[in-house]
């Protein structure tokens, strides 16, 4: 069973997408400086908190098995090292692109914030 369009004041089906909230409450502020900025600059802001919150992850993961000894199959190796951080890379990247711990929502909001207050415009660095 499919939900019908939810009408406007003016009775037409054209759905509003939903109000952003931060801290449990509406979030005005945010909603308003979405409004303001492109598409593009939302999508390269989202790809930049979400590389920044898996940057955080890797370096945490980095310092949780820091004193990890190679065990198992691949021994006490130089070659247990570089795996190690392979794959901790890897686990990064995947719990970031899966929500992460909440960075990467904040670090949107303030880039996007930012973002509007100069105009939505990005800025380019001119050498």
């Amino acid at each position: 069973m499919q939900a019908a369009p939810v009408g406007n004041s003016n009775g037409s089906a054209a759905a509003k997408a939903p109000l952003p909230s931060y801290g449990g409450h509406p979030d005005y502020d945010f909603a308003a400086a979405l409004d303001k900025v492109s598409p593009q600059v939302k999508a390269k802001a989202q790809t930049q908190a979400q590389n920044f919150e898996g940057m955080f992850l890797n370096s945490m993961f980095s310092e949780m098995t820091s004193g990890l000894k190679g065990e198992g199959p691949f021994g006490n190796t130089v070659g247990t090292g570089i795996w190690r951080s392979m794959q901790i890379e890897q686990y990064s990247k995947s719990f970031a692109k899966a929500g992460g711990v909440g960075i990467a929502k904040q670090v949107y909001r303030t880039l996007i914030m930012t973002q509007a207050k100069t105009g939505g415009q990005t800025q380019e660095k001119h050498a």
